[in-house]
């Protein structure tokens, strides 16, 4: 490890825990991944955490129509999950719950201090409440048309279409969602957090470089219409922490699932004796928190987060990375309506590094939607992986394997030319820190086609005996080609890396590709990557 190594925490945001991974959420996690396993190739130290959102109304109705008992339901869900991220490779250092003593301990501590910095005020409030169910009703059980924009089937905190915030009881035309009755209002008392006090502080922060220019402008505009004191509490029944010296009055989902970052590295550190929780969370940390997250939850991050680690004293983050949807025929893929692929059925037919190569090449550094086309996948996969990655390691190593006994030559027969594959490391090192990876695939799948080309002109096939060494050294050229390729793509496409690990019998490094395998021994080659035939593919 370099000297100018870097300790880095990196989350996703926490899916919730009613229900299955799907390729939807897939994106975040992909995305993160290949960041975590690029900085770690790099030398770096990252911690990488994430954590069942096991709170809410939702869970708590979800396990009472399964007829079991709300733990009951987020454990199953809780092992769904870990084992959705780990057939695709994703590569946490630890997967919790925000159901935990560590959370609720967490939790309680908070509020005292926000308590005792009177950042915590009561008011009465107006909500929405089912009299057929006999339930206040949270944002995402009230349906109807959103106030500012007007638009159709929109929950009841947020605006899909436009993207404003607002309280469920300014929807127009509410519907319950349980009931589909027409929801009352009814008074309660309730805790707020006083987010206002913190406007300057917010205002200075977000200016700070933290934020893609996009989320900076969507912050700004709640700046303009006026930050709001922030409800952090709802009415029994409900499945979540109750609050210390409130009778019937629980922790709303989205006050204990942000501190689920800070209690799930806290778990870790109970792992890792080699880890320090202070030197990451105090507020003068030198080390560097990632927060990935899609662009429904800017606000609770860019605003209601870090005012709260303001107002009890820890970091905030280094950055906020902030993606698109994935859409299908133009929709977002959505749980709630009924349109999407579950993790688990995508590995029914594909493997896990198709969805991965996929998505890297569409991801950039914007806000951008990325549409599925399983046509466009599997040409893809085919024509990149396959025709291109996999078959100028076949190529190379027929002759290798066949003349040379799987020995390397000794010499490359042209080493500038392969000192500017290394060479373009630099381009394809800043995509992969600024997240622009449809511009590392893109220059990596260039560099493919000049290693396929440079077999194609040189023609091993038709040298024969007389030109052994020639033949030898341009055979090990094509395979050292393959190695600096595969190590570009090890952060994306980790099962073929692993493959190509064994059958080239090293490890791929960053920094290894600077001297090629001369002299080396590979194992004999056998099919890296199957074509994918999508004739065969049952969706």
């Amino acid at each position: 490890m370099s000297i100018l190594s870097k300790k880095i925490l990196v989350t996703c945001a926490f899916p919730y825990a009613n229900g299955s991974i799907h390729l939807g959420h897939l994106l975040e996690h992909i995305q993160a991944d290949i960041w975590v396993r690029y900085n770690r190739m790099r030398g770096h130290q990252v911690y990488f955490i994430c954590a069942d959102d096991a709170h809410g109304t939702a869970v708590m109705l979800k396990s009472k129509k399964q007829n079991i008992s709300p733990e009951e339901l987020i454990s199953n869900i809780y092992q769904k999950h870990k084992y959705d991220f780990l057939n695709f490779n994703i590569s946490y250092d630890n997967y919790y719950s925000t159901h935990s003593k560590e959370n609720y301990d967490l939790v309680k501590k908070i509020f005292s201090i926000l308590s005792r910095k009177n950042h915590i005020k009561e008011d009465v409030i107006h909500q929405l409440y089912d009299t057929e169910e006999n339930i206040f009703l949270p944002d995402r059980f009230v349906k109807g048309f959103c106030p500012i924009c007007k638009s159709g089937d929109q929950y009841g905190d947020h605006c899909e279409t436009c993207g404003a915030i607002y309280a469920a009881k300014d929807l127009i035309k509410p519907i319950s969602v349980l009931s589909k009755s027409i929801p009352i209002l009814r008074t309660s008392i309730h805790l707020f957090f006083d987010l206002p006090f913190f406007s300057n502080m917010l205002k200075k922060w977000i200016f700070s470089g933290i934020l893609q220019d996009s989320v900076l402008n969507k912050t700004k505009e709640w700046f303009r219409v006026g930050l709001k004191k922030w409800d952090i509490s709802r009415d029994k029944p409900y499945f979540g922490f109750q609050i210390p010296n409130y009778l019937n009055k629980y922790f709303y989902v989205w006050l204990d699932a942000p501190m689920g970052y800070i209690s799930t590295f806290k778990n870790l550190c109970k792992k890792r004796i080699d880890l320090d929780f202070h030197e990451f969370w105090n507020k003068d940390s030198t080390c560097e928190l990632y927060h990935f997250i899609g662009k429904d939850i800017i606000y609770f991050h860019t605003l209601f987060w870090p005012a709260i680690l303001e107002a009890i004293g820890f970091r905030k983050p280094t950055k906020i990375f902030v993606h698109g949807y994935v859409t299908m025929h133009g929709n977002k893929l959505s749980k709630s309506k009924n349109s999407f692929m579950l993790a688990s059925d995508w590995l029914k037919n594909f493997d896990s590094d198709s969805l991965r190569y996929y998505y890297a090449c569409k991801l950039s550094d914007k806000i951008q939607d990325i549409e599925f086309d399983i046509q466009k996948l599997v040409k893809k996969v085919n024509t990149d992986i396959v025709n291109k990655v996999v078959n100028l390691a076949s190529r190379s190593a027929s002759f290798i394997n066949k003349i040379f006994y799987g020995k390397l030559a000794g010499k490359l027969i042209d080493m500038k030319f392969y000192m500017e594959f290394v060479s373009a490391s630099k381009d394809i090192e800043k995509y992969f820190i600024n997240r622009q990876f449809s511009l590392a695939i893109k220059k990596i799948m260039k560099f493919s086609d000049i290693a396929n080309k440079y077999i194609n002109d040189q023609k091993p096939w038709i040298l024969g005996k007389e030109k052994y060494d020639q033949l030898h050294m341009i055979s090990s050229m094509g395979i050292n080609l393959f190695r600096v390729i595969m190590t570009w793509l090890k952060p994306v496409v980790p099962s073929l890396a692993e493959r190509s690990e064994f059958f080239l019998k090293t490890i791929l490094t960053w920094d290894g590709i600077k001297n090629p395998l001369l002299q080396h021994k590979i194992n004999n080659f056998t099919i890296l990557y199957k074509r994918i035939d999508i004739n065969k593919i049952k969706l």
